[in-house]
């Protein structure tokens, strides 16, 4: 009996040692936006309206079908820290370029959300730098 209470009271000490469970504090916010962002991705197909993404040295350089106002996001998979934001605004022919000054090398996700023609789109790529 003693075993088994002493057993019992290692696995509650062991439990409550354990770090916080680390969990998406905007899980709710995101399931109800979920809808908006997904018909924005459908925008892009059914527009045929995604991007062309080149990396030069040091710039990203993108050439939209159409004349487009938003934001662009570097987002680091592995980490939060070092994302980048962007003000996109294109030329009249529908290309813009975004610096990569003080950008570390490697896995990168482009996340693209803008406005052309009273249509919103939302594009996301995975790219290397």
């Amino acid at each position: 009996m003693g075993a088994f209470m002493l057993f019992i009271l290692m696995l509650c000490f062991k439990i409550f040692s354990l770090p916080a469970d680390e969990y998406d504090h905007h899980y709710y916010e995101k399931g109800l936006n979920f809808d908006k962002d997904y018909d924005r991705e459908k925008q892009v197909s059914l527009d045929h309206a995604a991007p062309d993404i080149r990396l030069d040295g040091s710039d990203i350089h993108l050439h939209f079908r159409e004349e487009a106002h938003g934001t662009a996001r570097l987002v680091r998979p592995s980490s939060v820290a070092p994302d980048k934001s962007f003000v996109l605004n294109t030329d009249e022919k529908g290309q813009a370029a975004l610096p990569l000054l003080h950008v570390p090398k490697g896995r990168w996700k482009i996340v693209l959300e803008w406005k052309s023609r009273d249509k919103k789109y939302l594009y996301e790529k995975e790219i290397d730098l």
